[in-house]
């Protein structure tokens, strides 16, 4: 990506920190920051018989310090979206005396070129990366003109758009709502409430780029992408301020299909992890 885009095998340890004791059994933690390209894997997560980045990532691991580990990640991306940084811990069931950088190239050395490792730095034994993460932030890249180059990192819209009206919709994203009209139920999280405190919402342009950028604690299973399909109705015409209140508020309606209007993969990423 150019300048103008870019804000634009193994014995498998237990999922999560699990309990003190669990934490005590290993003797290094690192926390790891890593950006990747999302077009060819199924996800952030590890499952059967699909290419996921943290699989790739745990195999690159096992066979570089040779010994049991932990790995979680600061949020699960889906198949085909990206991050410029993602955040890991990578415990390790033995005292490593190698220097980050050597760790840092060791593992890249083992990672396919779509995934490269930013930073290694040596974190406490109960520091996690997803449990101690105060807020994510999100960006999603709009194009409105055809690109060579670009497609796998944008969504490209024909129609013309009212990016005003879009901003001003985004701006009302911010505070407390019930997000129910935008996520899609996640069967691994039953009883999660649909309730989000959002931190910031704004559109920004660049050129001939539309930028969302949106920072919560969480987020709903696909609850980025179903805002964006939602703004971008809203700045084609096709429904009004008035409506998107309402599904703000909640009140999903069977002629505002929210879920047929969710955004590409292709232009979101993962733009960093707070803590």
């Amino acid at each position: 990506m150019g300048s103008r885009q870019k804000r634009e095998v193994s014995r498998k340890a237990p999922a999560g920190s699990g309990p003190p004791e669990h934490r005590a059994a290993f003797q290094t933690t690192l926390k790891l920051t890593l950006e990747y390209d999302g077009t060819r894997f199924s996800g952030w997560q590890e499952q059967n018989n699909a290419h996921t980045i943290l699989g790739e990532l745990r195999k690159a691991a096992v066979d570089y310090f040779a010994a049991d580990i932990e790995l979680q990640g600061a949020g699960r991306t889906d198949a085909g979206v990206h991050a410029l940084a993602q955040v890991a811990h990578l415990r390790i069931k033995q005292n490593i005396s190698k220097k980050s950088f050597e760790i840092l190239r060791g593992l890249n050395d083992r990672l396919p070129a779509s995934i490269s490792i930013l930073e290694v730095k040596e974190a406490s034994n109960v520091f996690h990366a997803r449990h101690d993460a105060t807020s994510r932030t999100y960006l999603y890249q709009i194009s409105t003109r055809k690109s060579a180059f670009s497609k796998k990192y944008v969504w490209w819209v024909k129609d013309k758009l009212d990016v005003a009206l879009m901003s001003q919709a985004a701006r009302m994203i911010v505070g407390k709502h019930n997000f129910i009209c935008f996520r899609a139920a996640d069967s691994s999280r039953p009883s999660e409430s649909t309730f989000v405190v959002v931190e910031s919402a704004e559109i920004d342009t660049d050129e001939d780029m539309i930028l969302f950028r949106i920072q919560a604690s969480h987020f709903l299973w696909r609850m980025v992408r179903r805002l964006v399909g939602t703004l971008v109705k809203l700045g084609s015409g096709a429904i009004t301020l008035s409506d998107f209140e309402q599904l703000l508020e909640g009140r999903c309606r069977p002629q505002l299909d929210v879920a047929a209007w969710t955004a590409p993969s292709s232009g979101l990423f993962l733009e960093s992890v707070q803590y």
